[in-house]
């Protein structure tokens, strides 16, 4: 099995960014994370640029089996990055660190998961795991 991990958005600056929301973990500590539990082949991808992130879900057909995303605030408003899932023959599974439900009004809405086989918010690290384990046994 081959996933494609794509972080969107200032999770770059996991670690320092909003601790009291998502920790003191880097996002190199989620990639060493998934690496140590499971013995498939990852590529980790972040991008502070819709079109980056549109590109590389388009690569993603026939390159991978499986894709985990997380678009950051390109979750809320991002029809085109929606679009793009949607044109790609794959599971989608869409992870989002806090729970976006208990934030503020605008980020409990999703335009990117009508278009995934699934959504993850509110375990931290631990969603994207859930994430793989799901694309790993389906």
């Amino acid at each position: 099995m081959k996933i494609l991990i794509i972080n969107g958005p200032n999770l770059n600056m996991l670690g320092t960014r909003e601790t009291n929301i998502y920790g003191n973990e880097t996002l190199d500590d989620l990639y060493c994370m998934i690496e140590k539990e499971f013995e498939c082949e990852f590529e980790f991808f972040q991008s502070n640029h819709e079109g980056e992130i549109i590109d590389k879900i388009h690569s993603a057909q026939g390159n991978f089996d499986g894709v985990v995303i997380n678009p950051g605030a390109y979750t809320h408003y991002s029809y085109a990055i929606s679009d793009a899932i949607k044109c790609v023959d794959l599971d989608f599974v869409e992870v989002h660190i806090s729970n976006i439900h208990k934030r503020e009004e605008f980020r409990s809405t999703s335009v990117t998961a009508k278009n995934c086989v699934g959504q993850i918010s509110g375990l931290g690290f631990y969603g994207y795991i859930l994430a793989i384990n799901y694309l790993l046994n389906r």
